[in-house]
């Protein structure tokens, strides 16, 4: 805080925001990776406004809103499987808490109940939330440092890295690899294993890791083989952001639990969804005497306002462009042009490693080129880099040492070009001094 300094929005527009003082800022992080469709978009201020003259909110705790109801059925209609029970909350980490929770109670209520599966297993440098449970499974050390007190211990499995590989494992071994270490971890602790929970294909917070393709699939099968439960956090990678609506599906796997956040409302209001299969919802039936019913709730979840723009949001993707292309066709369009821009920037002598899947993309830097080790904190190259693109009109902020791109959906292909342009012309000027 000591070196903040003050950005404030008036407004915003489709891509753009414009500051108290009248500069315009191309949105190039998303508003923090949940903005969909833009500012201001006019189906999404209806959904809204239309919801906000019939009601605002009630609880979800002995009723319901009925525009609630549909987008619950409208949510798990388009997710995979037999997801089809969705559990409503406020933000992401909020969703995660939840599916900790669920799953732990699951074990103890299921056919065959096993109470000792209390654990979980979470990825090397994970991030699931700022929240007790988020943290505990999050593998940033400056947290576990801090709030070591208050926190458990997972199974820390490995950091699938697609780019950063151990020495003497091939790029086409790479998900077998790590696949291995994750059967060890389950073949030691499988019988105290509630969930594995897991970052499908690009872990976000941790530097936009991209994990080797192939991964996700043997992980759900590791989870089948060792009835562990399978829990995909998709709070980044939902609603598009990849260019499939979620995640898993690019390796066709179904969660036993699918926790959603960010996008979900197009990046309007706050919302979150545990999303469970039918086998995990089926647990918890019961008479209200046998106390099956899972013991969590939230004031807001399934608020009225937020289900109607996420209805409106979840529209959207199937509306063509004025070319005919869906949204979900264009973001991967538009990923494979931008694949090719930033493999050009990665010429740069700065720039050790560009990645990403859909429009998750990543620009790591380095002293030296290609030397993908980790700058030293003090080397503030990344934020200066960020600042350069701030003077030109475009707003990201960095992961460390990496820069992430993550603009919203719908935005031009000369908008995707002219951030990468201000991105190179940011890096030489900043090289330059």
């Amino acid at each position: 805080m000591a070196e903040h300094e003050s950005l404030t929005i008036a407004s915003g527009e489709g891509c753009w925001l414009k500051t108290v003082d009248g500069k315009r800022l191309f949105d190039g992080v998303s508003s923090l990776w949940c903005n969909l469709h833009g500012h201001r978009h006019p189906r999404l201020d209806a959904a809204i406004r239309e919801q906000l003259d019939r009601v605002a909110h009630v609880t979800t705790l002995g009723m319901s809103c009925d525009t609630t109801q549909r987008f619950a059925r409208v949510l798990v209609d388009r997710c995979p499987g037999t997801l089809n029970h969705a559990f409503f909350s406020s933000d992401g980490a909020s969703s995660v808490e939840a599916a900790i929770k669920m799953s732990l109670q699951y074990w103890r209520q299921c056919e065959r109940p096993r109470p000792s599966k209390t654990r979980y297993l979470a990825l090397g440098r994970a991030y699931h939330g700022d929240t007790t449970g988020g943290v505990s499974l999050g593998g940033i050390d400056y947290f576990h440092d801090i709030f070591s007190p208050l926190l458990f211990k997972p199974v820390r499995g490995p950091l699938p890295c697609s780019f950063r590989l151990p020495a003497g494992v091939p790029s086409a071994g790479a998900a077998q690899h790590y696949a291995s270490e994750i059967r060890k971890l389950l073949e030691q602790h499988h019988d105290s294993l509630a969930a594995i929970v897991i970052e499908p294909l690009v872990q976000g917070a941790a530097g936009m890791i991209t994990h080797p393709v192939g991964f996700l699939r043997r992980v759900r099968e590791l989870c089948d083989e060792f009835d562990v439960l399978l829990v995909c956090d998709e709070v980044a990678t939902g609603f598009g952001r990849t260019g499939e609506l979620f995640a898993c599906e690019h390796e066709a796997v179904t969660p036993d639990i699918l926790c959603l956040g960010k996008g979900i409302t197009g990046g309007y209001l706050p919302m979150a969804a545990t999303v469970a299969t039918s086998r995990v919802f089926e647990a918890f039936l019961g008479y209200s005497h046998e106390r099956r019913q899972f013991f969590h709730g939230h004031t807001y979840g399934g608020n009225p306002l937020a289900a109607a723009v996420a209805l409106a949001s979840l529209s959207l993707f199937d509306n063509p462009d004025t070319a005919g292309i869906r949204l979900l066709e264009r973001v991967r369009i538009h990923s494979d042009h931008l694949i090719v821009r930033l493999h050009q920037l990665a010429q740069h002598p700065r720039v050790a490693n560009v990645r990403g899947r859909g429009l998750m993309l990543a620009v790591e830097l380095a002293p030296d080129q290609g030397t993908l080790q980790p700058l030293n904190p003090e080397y503030d190259l990344a934020q200066r880099v960020c600042r350069g693109c701030y003077q030109l009109g475009l707003w990201i902020r960095p992961l460390g040492n990496v820069l992430v791109l993550m603009p919203p959906l719908v935005a031009t292909r000369d908008e995707l070009d002219w951030m990468i342009d201000c991105v190179e012309e940011s890096l030489a000027e900043v090289d330059a001094t």
